[in-house]
């Protein structure tokens, strides 16, 4: 048996490590098999050498997470845990060996927790990547980040952002316009993305010459998307018959990113979610990854992770 004691900068920065929470350590005590003790700002780890070592590796990748500004949760602190217990701690390493920031006009987006950086690196890596979740983890906003990324390098020729115009409680003939006017509302929120990102003068000028272009998905019928960039927001709105129709729309030099939530679906009752089929038909297949959010990633008010759960728990 051997002891060592780690010290930090300051207690603030050592509760960050571990959220604050002292039922991680616990977790961490028993996965480890180690006996820690923490006061003020220091953490002293107790047991073999070799479970030593893994609590010290511990709190190394914990304070490299922190140190890219990720704000570390109880569910990053344990799946932080279970990767070094399964023994992939160079996996973990790779993760946090770089700060994952993307520079655009108006701000920087970084990942806000470990999910979050985990799905860009996804996206970086996978032609097609569904991120699935509910609604304030970031899953579009990111997706759209990467997107203005790939533009702003080069490595695409355009973006197109795409949603179903589904009704949701509303008739769409009876609002007021012709078809755009009509169908704009369920294009907003793009819109006031790309504003917040790049300024609503360059979203103007990407868009007057079409390196930038929102639609609904119906109009995506028909075309091949070469050198783009394509993001399907609210795919669990989606039919099986779009999402196939749109899945089978990508050419050469494309990548594509479809978000979704599948406890907001708004399709009628007959008709199944293209979102809900797609994550299950595809999960094996080469270039697509299978991205979830849960509502521990939940990045708005505290209190709309909670009432996520509160739902969750009362489902059915």
């Amino acid at each position: 048996m051997i002891s060592e004691k780690l010290t930090f900068s300051n207690p603030r920065h050592l509760h960050q490590l571990y959220a604050g929470n002292p039922s991680n350590l616990a977790e961490a005590e028993k996965a480890l098999e180690l006996e820690i003790a923490t006061r003020d700002d220091w953490v002293s780890l107790k047991g073999a050498s070799a479970s030593v070592e893994e609590g010290k590796t511990l709190f190394e990748i914990l304070e490299l997470a922190r140190n890219q500004g990720l704000n570390i949760r109880d569910a990053d602190f344990s799946y932080i845990l279970k990767t070094l217990s399964d023994g992939n701690r160079d996996a973990l390493r790779a993760l946090f060996a770089d700060p994952f920031v993307i520079r655009l006009k108006r701000r920087s987006i970084v990942p806000k927790t470990i999910n979050q950086k985990r799905y860009l690196t996804s996206i970086d890596q996978h032609p097609v990547t569904f991120g699935i979740g509910p609604a304030g983890t970031g899953k579009t906003y990111l997706a759209m980040a990467s997107a203005l990324k790939a533009l702003m390098e080069g490595s695409v020729e355009r973006i197109i952002l795409t949603r179903p115009a589904v009704e949701a409680g509303e008739a769409l003939g009876f609002l007021p316009g012709d078809l755009e006017e009509k169908i704009l509302p369920y294009l907003t929120p793009l819109y006031d993305a790309m504003f917040e990102m790049l300024g609503k003068d360059q979203t103007s000028a990407l868009m007057e010459r079409n390196a930038i272009e929102i639609a609904p998905l119906a109009y995506m019928r028909g075309r091949t998307l070469a050198n783009a960039f394509v993001v399907l927001d609210e795919a669990q709105n989606a039919t099986h018959e779009q999402m196939v129709m749109f899945l089978t729309r990508m050419g050469d030099g494309s990548r594509m990113v479809v978000t979704g939530d599948v406890t907001q679906i708004d399709l009628p009752k007959a008709k199944q979610s293209g979102l809900i089929e797609a994550s299950r038909i595809l999960r094996d297949i080469e270039g697509v990854e299978i991205f979830h959010f849960g509502g521990q990633d939940v990045v708005r008010h505290p209190i709309v992770q909670r009432i996520i759960e509160a739902y969750a728990r009362n489902a059915g």
